[in-house]
């Protein structure tokens, strides 16, 4: 029986709850009314891991690194207030959740810092 650690995973809404409003916001806006739907209910699997001190970006699904999504896969950039807000979606699927060059991600229930 194959092991599923999507499952396991936290939503992202429960740890990053403001990304997920914001990102839930901004694919309305677009039109993509399924994947703002579909954002709700993505996982945290694990950060990119590259270790560039101007990327939050997360894993939403457990896949090997640096092997491309192939068929079916699109990019749809959203435009954010501030930085870069890229999505990769495979089949309606959201694959990652790419954040470059924003303040850093408050965590749910930790207070606003700098304010």
């Amino acid at each position: 029986m194959k092991h599923d650690t999507n499952q396991e995973a936290p939503l992202v809404r429960e740890v990053f709850p403001d990304l997920v409003d914001e990102l839930a916001a901004l694919l309305e806006a677009e039109g993509e009314r399924e994947l703002a739907i579909c954002v709700r209910d993505v996982r945290l699997v694990g950060p990119c891991g590259c270790g560039d001190d101007f990327c939050q970006s997360i894993r939403t699904v457990d896949r090997p690194r640096g092997r491309p999504f192939g068929p079916g896969h699109r990019c749809v950039p959203l435009l954010p207030s501030s930085g870069d807000l890229i999505l990769d979606v495979v089949d309606g699927r959201i694959m990652y959740i790419e954040i470059l060059g924003r303040p850093p991600l408050r965590r749910h229930g930790q207070p606003e810092q700098g304010r």
